[in-house]
């Protein structure tokens, strides 16, 4: 088999990306935009030792689980990975690819009882990031730098399509440059949009400026931002002048308005300013919290600490349910954002530490603090080896862990089983429809001569009685 190849294929399962997979000739070969059971004509695109990668170039058996794609901007723009299949598919993709990581790389012998279907597939995310390359503004090409030029996203809510569109106007109108990554040239990086549910838009532009410099002809930017998005409550800079791929620098402007957003999750309060974490699907968020707090298993009684805990968002409706709960944050800005929010809904039980987790954990155990129940929702990279040896040196009788990548929580799970955890539950939610990414909360208890059965048993036992 050699690159350019055309080979007809039957795929009978998916990889964790979402491709589907085949063998041919007894090498498996990975095939963007095939779905399982259907047979295809596939180009070949790499050939390696073990496996190879192609292209359906055309469906000869179609699958009953196909569908037209609704955007013109797919497969090409990176945002979507699977706008070809159902829903229901998708679903079933996702369940499986969880359950397969917590299998095959956590050596957890365990089954994932459910996924967590969204209700609204469409324009869910209550965050957008548009690229800005030259007079291109829109999003990456899957695995690359290159810029789509995309007027609307099927992802995104309308307010952030209209933000751009009035962003990319004033940007013609006064010849304001756009940047040019090869170069470190142009002015304008990035246009970051946050919306909320009750309407309101918060638009920052990342600019390839010094700090504190104005921007050309800003008043009117504020005023076509005004115009042209309702529910506008502010427009923010933010200088990032280094040759980098993260989005963000450290400072930032108010050119007009207010510098956040006020959002309600799970019955709580929380202000937003443009870098605070939030997750980007609010609906689906209230899910995902609500069974990490039932596996949780909180009496009232019980001392939690939350690891990695933002703005304070886990944190707080844990402090709903226990007697005492530590927040441990490294950003300074997002602990601050926790200790005000907690103030704004009147949690008094919930105290907010600035530090890296173990050292904060390690802070907490000379204190004397033992806490019975810790949660972790870190980043996609997980865990710290010496972050899992330390919560597991605290003894808590349950960990819940919140993942945004099933690999990295099924790497950390066999770490945790070596330290006398087990895995006893976990359920997947779909957070990022019509992507390959997925959310899992997994229950991780301290194994005391019991089954996986009774642990779960007991705590479900103690959720219901509440």
């Amino acid at each position: 088999m050699r690159k350019n190849d055309i080979i007809e294929l039957t795929c009978s399962g998916y990889g964790s990306d979402g491709m589907g997979v085949g063998r041919y000739e007894g090498m498996a070969v990975f095939v963007s935009g095939a779905i399982a059971g259907e047979r295809s004509q596939v180009r070949i695109l790499k050939v390696l030792k073990n496996l190879a990668f192609g292209k359906v170039e055309r469906v000869l058996e179609p699958s009953d689980e196909r569908i037209e794609p609704d955007c013109p901007y797919f497969p090409a723009c990176g945002g979507c990975d699977l706008r070809h299949m159902s829903y229901a598919e998708e679903l079933r993709f996702k369940k499986q690819k969880v359950e397969d990581a917590l299998r095959r790389i956590g050596g957890a012998d365990i089954s994932v009882d459910i996924i967590h279907g969204a209700e609204n597939i469409e324009r869910y995310r209550n965050k957008a990031q548009f690229p800005v390359a030259g007079g291109r503004i829109g999003f990456y090409r899957g695995r690359s730098h290159d810029v789509v030029d995309v007027e609307d996203c099927l992802l995104q809510p309308e307010a952030a399509a209209m933000a751009r569109r009035a962003v990319k106007v004033w940007m013609e109108r006064y010849g304001v440059s756009g940047y040019d990554e090869k170069a470190h040239r142009g002015l304008v990086r990035h246009i970051f949009v946050r919306t909320s549910h009750k309407g309101e838009a918060l638009v920052c532009l990342v600019v390839n400026e010094k700090p504190g410099r104005g921007l050309p002809h800003e008043a009117e930017l504020a005023d076509a931002l005004r115009n042209g998005v309702p529910g506008l409550v502010g427009l923010v800079v933010n200088y990032n002048g280094d040759r980098t791929n993260v989005i963000l620098g450290r400072e930032y402007r108010t050119v007009w308005g207010r510098e956040y957003l006020e959002e309600r999750l799970c019955g709580l309060d929380f202000r937003l300013s443009v870098p605070s974490f939030f997750q980007v699907n609010r609906e689906q968020c209230e899910v995902l919290y609500s069974r990490a707090m039932d596996m949780a298993g909180l009496t009232g009684e019980d001392t939690v600490l939350d690891l990695y805990c933002g703005i304070g968002t886990i944190s707080l409706c844990a402090a709903r349910r226990a007697k005492k709960v530590y927040g441990a944050e490294i950003v300074p800005e997002a602990v601050e954002d926790a200790r005000g929010n907690a103030k704004r809904n009147g949690v008094e039980n919930a105290e907010f530490f600035t530090g890296d987790a173990s050292d904060v954990a390690a802070r907490l155990v000379s204190d004397g603090v033992r806490p019975d129940i810790v949660i972790v929702d870190p980043p996609r990279r997980g865990l710290a080896e010496d972050v899992i040896k330390t919560i597991a040196g605290m003894g808590p009788k349950r960990v819940v862990y919140v993942s945004c990548d099933c690999a990295t929580l099924a790497r950390d799970v066999k770490l945790f089983t070596a330290l006398g955890y087990i895995a006893a539950r976990a359920e997947a939610v779909d957070m990022f429809p019509r992507t390959e990414h997925v959310e899992t909360v997994c229950l991780l208890s301290k194994l005391n001569g019991h089954s996986t059965g009774e642990i779960y048993d007991e705590i479900y036992k103690q959720g219901t009685d509440r």
